[in-house]
């Protein structure tokens, strides 16, 4: 195990020292490497005859946006529907552990994958294009609850953000990023990139997406946001930091923050999925026992 870290830490410094050298004779080429590594996950493709047994016996439809094309799974239950978002690197299969809790409730449960991840198309991923799929899958199923993790969770505030008036009236975020820009930092610090690569990444941002790194933030979004939230973070988080979390719970004032110790950044806990039922069903169970 030392010894793969050893040399993913080599290859990294690698790949940071030759950015390095770009950025000072071709730095538009510096730009673009640079971002693609930043924006193009390595694992989370899933195919169709390989699929994950969680995904195997679901109803599938494939949806068309632009030029992209990205997958959905559905497991049947009631008219209450749950939409689930996964993070980076991942696919809608990461769900298999919190199915079972959810599905107590008898809800219709639905997954995603995200760009460029389990079998959606692409090559790149970016938060405003999951914003679009998922706003895509709420105006088809229209979920009243929106759980989202890691990025996923990330890509779920901005979404809100967008577009308020939807079917959703709950959600859940678990593990997720806050802002862009502290992304953006730690993926330098990471390369040990120079001083030039932070102006020229922010440049491409805005050229392509039209907004500077430090306006994209999930707590500016999540100020904005009306609907009950449920937010959870790990303290022993070590791929998304803690205050990230806290962050997006700061702003978001219509919000509970749940605090865990130990669970990593998975976040798969029998007591913490309680506490989100209880979150997401308790209002529905009290009015039925009256």
């Amino acid at each position: 195990m030392k010894i793969k870290k050893g040399i993913r830490f080599i290859t990294l410094k690698s790949v940071g020292t030759y950015i390095n050298f770009l950025s000072y004779v071709r730095p538009q080429r510096a730009m673009e490497l640079s971002y693609a590594l930043f924006s193009q996950p390595r694992i989370g493709r899933l195919k169709k005859e390989e699929l994950p047994k969680v995904l195997r016996h679901t109803e599938t439809e494939i949806f068309h946006h632009n030029e992209h094309h990205f997958q959905t799974y559905v497991w049947k239950g009631n008219e209450t529907k749950i939409l689930l978002v996964h993070g980076w690197e991942s696919n809608a299969a990461r769900w298999k552990k919190t199915l079972p809790h959810l599905q107590k409730s008898g809800s219709t449960i639905i997954a995603i994958d995200a760009p460029a991840h389990g079998q959606s198309s692409g090559k790149e991923f970016n938060v405003p294009l999951y914003a679009e799929f998922i706003n895509k899958a709420v105006e088809k199923y229209k979920p009243e609850i929106i759980i989202g993790h890691s990025i996923g969770g990330a890509a779920c505030v901005y979404h809100q953000y967008l577009f308020p008036n939807t079917s959703i009236n709950k959600m859940v975020i678990l593990g997720a990023p806050s802002d862009l820009k502290t992304l953006i930092d730690n993926y330098i610090s990471m390369l040990s990139l120079n001083r030039r690569m932070l102006p020229l990444l922010e440049s491409k941002f805005i050229n392509r997406f039209n907004f500077k790194l430090e306006d994209f933030s999930g707590q500016k979004f999540a100020s904005q946001i009306t609907i009950p939230g449920f937010i959870a973070h790990d303290t022993s988080d070590k791929i998304v930091a803690f205050a990230e979390g806290k962050k997006i719970a700061q702003g978001w004032k219509n919000s509970q923050f749940v605090e865990t110790s130990g669970l990593g950044h998975g976040m798969h806990d029998d007591e913490l999925y309680d506490k989100v039922i209880e979150f997401l069903f308790s209002e529905v169970s009290e009015s039925l026992s009256r």
